[in-house]
């Protein structure tokens, strides 16, 4: 029997998709940033911004994506970083491409590529951004997250690590955060690091049972790591490896010495960390990482570095510019807010909302929608629910903001010229000339900011 033309219609329709909801997550290792976590990444922004410009630090923003090369010259080939934690991949061009695990690298390369060696030195730059590692999940670690740091190109001198150190110190103090410990370290330079390496494999040897499968690789590749691993077998181990700095060359002794003065001099406390080696292998002479204080209650090897840094003086030759000493160092966003927020720091609240404004009645709300443009224009900040019609709704939005005053604009006010202005901590209500009321809110929020 021939197909029907109704049939014949129906056969080209697309196929009814299937109504099941669909849930959509962020990606594992990444979260949103709510609107009511953003005063804390305002506040922590500014002060970085803040302090930048009292000591002469210029903005610098590289992209998030590398050539990959980059940090497998930079960051080192055998590190954890390069062989375990980058998101790699090759973009249409067959370019190998990598989202930055860390900034230095990028900024070493942006510092050769643009010429910034010609600028006056030592240039002094920092930087706010995204940085991402294929990292397990879990407290104060994201696959996504955000750092700020500073650096300093072409300074060989030891008061630019003691500054480094300062201006991270200045920085957690102005957050307010005061209990945190500074660990500093020498790792040496190319021509004493080598003895000391040949040094440590030799204490290992007969003794790579007792390390974890990681430690045991990294003897053969990176023997350094093996000072800082945080399993509990390793870490004996490690109490009774020989020090590095007793390895120093005369030049990375002396070095060290003049930083730790240079600190005595600012009365920076910090504490000399023979264990402490840092995950990049660029870094040479002066190494040091910030850690909060230990809290009551909390596990042995729960905590996590708020950020840290060290000397690079070997980077920028080895990324093909010429050979320019330079230091810096970084923190995790993340990691200083959750500190912040476990010593249950709040942020000043720069836009702290003091007016509402409460309208009923289309004729109402066109009148208030011209008087939230005046108090904007007159630089206070109103808060409002235009899209609410009831009064009640309004004012129960009102009171979970913790306004200091309401003000009310119904039909008769819109007629008259006149809004209702109440006080919303005593309950009194007063008619105020709609001409007029901006400057009565201006005078009595200066009078409730003298009382406070």
């Amino acid at each position: 029997m021939p197909r029907s033309k109704k049939q014949n219609l129906n056969k080209d329709k697309p196929p009814i998709l299937s109504r099941r909801r669909i849930s959509f997550q962020a990606v594992k290792g990444t979260k949103d940033i709510l609107p009511e976590e953003q005063p804390y990444w305002d506040f922590v922004r500014d002060t970085v911004r803040k302090i930048a410009l009292e000591y002469s630090f210029g903005r610098i923003d590289t992209p998030i994506i590398e050539d990959t090369n980059i940090f497998v010259r930079g960051v080192g080939s055998k590190t954890d970083i390069v062989e375990k934690e980058m998101f790699t991949f090759k973009d249409r061009g067959g370019n190998s491409i990598s989202l930055r695990p860390e900034n230095t690298a990028g900024i070493v390369r942006a510092y050769i590529e643009n010429g910034l060696a010609n600028k006056p030195q030592p240039l002094k730059l920092y930087y706010l951004g995204s940085m991402f590692r294929y990292d397990q999940p879990q407290k104060g670690r994201f696959r996504e997250f955000h750092q700020f740091g500073f650096e300093i190109l072409g300074a060989a001198s030891p008061a630019s690590d003691a500054q480094m150190i300062l201006v991270a110190s200045n920085i957690l103090k102005a957050l307010g955060l005061s209990h945190f410990s500074i660990k500093i370290n020498s790792v040496g330079c190319t021509l004493c690091r080598p003895a000391y390496k040949e040094t440590l494999v030799n204490y290992y040897q007969g003794q790579t049972s007792r390390l974890c499968t990681h430690c045991k690789r990294r003897l053969k590749t990176n023997p350094l790591r093996l000072l800082d691993c945080k399993e509990e077998k390793c870490q004996r181990l490690a109490n009774n490896a020989p020090a590095l700095i007793d390895s120093l060359c005369e030049e990375c002794h002396d070095h060290l010495k003049e930083v730790l003065e240079q600190l005595d001099e600012l009365q920076i406390v910090y504490s000399l960390s023979a264990r402490l080696v840092r995950g990049l292998d660029y870094y040479t002479k002066t190494v040091f990482e910030i850690w909060p204080e230990k809290t009551k209650g909390q596990e042995e090897g729960s905590q996590i570095a708020l950020g840290g840094g060290g000397r690079y003086d070997n980077l920028v030759k080895d990324l093909g510019g010429e050979a320019t000493p330079a230091v810096g160092f970084s923190c995790g966003i993340e990691r200083v807010i959750m500190q912040m927020t476990e010593s249950k720091i709040e942020p000043p609240s720069l836009r702290k909302i003091h007016v509402f404004l409460a309208q009923l009645g289309e004729l109402a709300r066109r009148k208030a929608l011209v008087l939230f443009e005046n108090f904007r224009q007159n630089g206070i900040i109103v808060s409002e629910s235009f899209s609410r019609g009831s009064l009640k709704s309004q004012l129960k939005v009102a009171d979970r903001l913790g306004v200091k005053l309401t003000l009310i604009l119904g039909q008769k006010e819109a007629l008259e010229g006149t809004i209702l202005l109440r006080d919303m901590e005593t309950g009194v209500q007063e008619l105020i000339n709609r001409d007029k009321i901006v400057g009565e809110v201006k005078k009595r929020l200066e009078k409730m900011r003298r009382k406070i």
